[in-house]
């Protein structure tokens, strides 16, 4: 039996698994989930576990330059992120009584306070934010689907004025 070298093609393309626990890799999530989707029922906050969870639709910013040199679409792909270590939850910009309200993350941001705690800060599109208290900075990041063709079939465009 000969062995043969593997080609590219042969590659198997892994689900995202990442684990912040300090800004540089906060930062890696932040990327990967800018312009991610989810309605707000798709936010879980458990105290008594000291977690907070959010199933979000994100693009796919990892496969966006492949995507464009194949002459594909775009995908976006389901993914559950996890903050833990969360004392408490506060939010701005935000009707909690519509579960049905469509949010999107434009950046998550981790402040720090003394002792490793501080805030894990969403940015949301049209100015709204949620704040999450924590005792460190613990979060994950963990594709749950298969990508899927994204609906708008373009990439999110970002003008600086």
């Amino acid at each position: 039996m000969t062995q043969q070298d593997a080609k590219f093609e042969d590659g198997i393309e892994q689900s995202l698994r990442l684990i912040a626990q300090d800004v540089d890799d906060l930062s890696v999530i932040s990327t990967l989930i800018q312009d991610a989707v989810l309605p707000l029922k798709e936010t879980s906050w458990q105290p008594s576990a000291n977690r907070f969870g959010l199933l979000l639709n994100r693009f796919r910013w990892e496969d966006k330059t492949q995507a464009e040199r194949g002459n594909r679409v775009y995908e976006r792909v389901q993914a559950m992120l996890v903050v833990n270590n969360v004392l408490k939850v506060s939010s701005m910009g935000i009707d909690k009584s519509d579960k049905d309200q469509i949010i999107s993350i434009l950046s998550i941001d981790f402040k720090a306070g003394k002792d490793g705690e501080g805030q894990v800060i969403f940015t949301l599109a049209g100015d709204g934010a949620l704040a999450l208290d924590v005792e460190c900075l613990d979060v994950t990041l963990k594709d749950v689907t298969k990508p899927y063709k994204a609906v708008s079939k373009s990439a999110p465009n970002h003008t600086v004025e």
